[in-house]
């Protein structure tokens, strides 16, 4: 009996022992471990554990996955298996590893996460090689956190609180002590910092750095996007006394150093609502029949200095992000909206680009410098459209900024349409040179004094707008390629588009091919005159959006690099962004850089200026995707108050859970689930972009359109449920 007693009492098998003396060796790739180090780290002292231990260490030596470097201490041995990528995490709580040098993706399953986080630079062990689906990995090492603070809403308990996550990829709630709760109330929307994660915990624990407010309310809401992305809605105290003491003056001896242009015919066009200015035309024409047009672009760099806090926090910020129902900028208001902003009426330090160009839009001669300008006018979109349409110089009280019809000076009139005509030039030889043409609708929102929507409208693109962007593009290519085909190379910032995936562009093709149309995708050219006659032939169609979409998915991100390859979408082999230094930090270092060079400086620090493009491209995503989950958030708002209409909307996406479904009338969209739609089961068919009723054979397919009503609105999750009335032939 005794005996049997004993053998009870032995240590049971230690579970998982091969992957966790992996796991151990692979934390400290450069650390050796003896077998009690390795028994310390599992948690075990007794002898059997011990012998397991000490057993395993020597198998796995042998079969060469570790190494014994001296008598009883081993270390792991890198192999052809591991791999170093950035952790994408799924909805479902699965992760995908992505690798450059693979040049493929690597399926994670949830247990082998191994507390790595959405974003996280990690190292990988495959250990199933692809065959015909993914490979298979774990995480073996977490070499750096994309972020530490974290959005959600706190339960309270009597001793410690968890945190609940809003963002879906965040697999795990966040414990956090009572003595680190803070002002934090139960049910409050917070900001959590991860302090910890110990090794035998499933949670992470953490501080309340910040309460964000309730749920469900507007200012709430709208910080905690800012603050999901980690982007700052105001200032710090010391950055904004610092820019407030700034002399702001347009001074005499300044001017001198500068092309003074202030006598030359000059003015802005932008949109109603804009509050500040950053860029201006002039136009002047010349005795020999060609025209001096100016590009002219606020002189930030000559207010923000490099090494001051000012530059640090405009750095940091490296753009402007443009929410529903505010902007936060990325310089504080005296400059962003008065000193650097080229009001109507008011002299303003500038950086120029003005060519001489003639009838047929070609360059004849271009300047670059610092110069000194004094806008005449400021107009809306509207009232120089209302002018090129019209040919006439009167403002209608409906378009114009007064809200009282007035006459424009015929002098502005004349530049305008000028402007014009040279602009339409410009772009049909853009087109001819293989540029693409993406007008996406954007959605806007009407809101009343309490930033809720009364109304939708979409954004769209004219003459007018496009008169600005063709002199915009000129400036900001001309500006690149003066500085990219110097010799020697000197180091600038460029804005590069590459080419398109060609797997995306077959994806692409298939899914067009649904609703009709084809693209030639045989070479450069043909594919580029395909993309623009598919994006043109979409115009005004239901799928429309849904087209736009996955055609600007198709296509490769653009970013800011030292490194010159081109700009794809715009048929430009020298491209930067020179034209918004207010909002855009790169535009910065690009009139930084012009400056430099133009007086005859050596060839800035590439390595340095490589490092702030990568941060620059960063903030400009995590700003973009703050922007969508604004949209998003405010388009749930409107639909809340809708909730008893009925909507006709075209399939936006299929899915094995769901079909997406946006609203033809405002651009919303929505899932209806699966197992919501009850006159039958329904099936996902990959191959059809379609579910299909197992019983009825009923088929609802990509691009259909269908009657849907709101199911649900939850402003805190962002999510928008409808219920499927049925298509439209049903119920016509």
């Amino acid at each position: 009996m005794k005996r049997k007693s004993r053998r009870r009492k032995k240590s049971p098998k230690i579970p998982n022992i091969t992957q966790g003396i992996l796991k151990i060796l692979k934390a400290e790739p450069n650390k050796t471990f003896n077998y009690k180090q390795i028994a310390s780290k599992f948690g075990v002292n007794d002898a059997s554990s011990r012998n397991q231990i000490v057993k395993k260490l020597s198998q796995l030596a042998a079969k060469k996955q570790i190494e014994e470097v001296d008598r009883g201490k081993f270390k792991i041995i890198p192999n052809a298996n591991t791999f170093t990528g950035i952790l994408e995490v799924t909805s479902k709580g699965t992760g995908y590893v992505i690798v450059e040098d693979l040049g493929d993706d690597i399926f994670i399953p949830s247990n082998n996460l191994n507390k790595a986080l959405d974003g996280d630079e990690v190292e990988v062990y495959v250990y199933r090689r692809k065959r015909r689906g993914k490979s298979e990995g774990e995480i073996s090492r977490i070499l750096s956190r994309k972020k530490s603070e974290f959005v959600g809403v706190i339960e309270i308990q009597k001793n410690y609180a968890f945190v609940n996550m809003q963002d879906t990829k965040m697999y795990t709630d966040v414990f956090v002590p009572k003595n680190k709760i803070g002002e934090a109330e139960h049910g409050d929307k917070v900001l959590v910092k991860l302090e910890d994660w110990p090794d035998n915990a499933e949670s992470p624990f953490g501080k309340i750095t910040k309460v964000l407010g309730k749920p469900g309310e507007h200012n709430t809401e709208i910080h905690a996007i800012l603050a999901q992305y980690g982007l700052p809605y105001e200032f710090p105290h010391e950055v904004e006394e610092f820019a407030n003491q700034i002399n702001t003056s347009i001074q005499e001896s300044e001017i001198q150093n500068r092309r003074d242009m202030r006598n030359t015919l000059t003015f802005t066009i932008d949109p109603k609502d804009a509050k500040d200015f950053d860029d201006a035309l002039s136009f002047v024409e010349l005795e020999n029949g060609n025209y001096e047009i100016g590009i002219h672009i606020a002189d930030v760099s000559h207010y923000v200095k490099p090494g001051t806090i000012l530059d640090d926090e405009a750095y940091e910020r490296a753009t402007s992000v443009y929410l529903v129902d505010r902007v936060v900028p990325m310089l504080p208001e005296i400059l962003s909206n008065n000193a650097c902003s080229l009001r109507p009426h008011e002299e303003k330090y500038t950086f120029s680009a003005v060519f001489e160009l003639n009838d047929k839009a070609e360059i004849k001669n271009q300047w670059f410098g610092r110069t000194v300008t004094y806008s005449d006018a400021r107009f809306a979109y509207e009232e120089a459209q209302q002018i090129i349409e019209t040919k006439e110089a009167v403002i209608p009280a409906d378009i114009s900024l007064t809200g009282e019809m007035y006459k424009a000076d015929e002098e502005i009139v004349k530049a305008v349409l000028k402007l014009d005509e040279l602009a339409k030039i410009m772009r049909a030889k853009r087109m001819r040179q293989g540029a693409i043409s993406f007008d996406k609708v954007e959605v806007r929102f009407s809101l009343d004094e309490k930033n809720d929507p009364t109304g939708v409208f979409f954004k769209t693109s004219k003459d007018a707008n496009k008169l600005i962007e063709e002199f915009m593009l000129l400036a900001n290519k001309k500006v690149a390629e003066f500085i990219g085909k110097q010799n020697p190379k000197k180091t600038f910032v460029y804005r590069v588009h590459d080419e398109p995936n060609d797997e995306k562009l077959a994806a692409l093709q298939n899914i067009i091919g649904r609703f009709g149309y084809k693209l030639d995708l045989k070479d450069r050219k043909t594919t580029t005159k395909s993309l623009n006659g598919l994006l043109k032939d979409v115009q005004g169609k239901k799928e429309q959006n849904l087209v736009d979409t996955l055609a600007i998915r198709s296509m490769s991100k653009a970013e800011y690099t030292t490194h010159n390859i081109g700009h794809y979408g715009l048929a430009f082999d020298y491209y930067s962004h020179f034209t918004s230094p207010i909002r855009r930090y790169p535009d910065v270092m690009a009139h930084r850089l012009l400056q430099h060079y133009l007086d005859n400086g050596k060839s800035a620090a590439e390595e340095e200026f490589e490092e702030k493009c990568n941060h620059s491209s960063s903030m400009e995503n995590l700003a973009a995707n703050a922007e969508r989950d604004s949209i998003k958030y405010m388009q749930i708002k409107f639909m809340k108050d809708h909730e008893n209409e009925q909507f006709l909307g075209v399939i936006s996406g299929v899915t094995e859970w769901g079909i997406y479904v946006e609203i033809l009338s405002n651009k919303c969209e929505g899932m209806v689930r699966l197992k919501d739609i009850d006159d039958d089961h329904y099936v996902f068919d990959q191959d059809e972009y379609a579910v299909i009723g197992q019983t009825s054979k009923k088929v609802y397919q990509l691009g259909d359109e269908v009657y849907v009503k709101v199911k649900n609105a939850d402003l805190v999750k962002r999510h928008l449920d409808f219920t499927l009335l049925g298509s439209r032939e049903e119920l016509s």
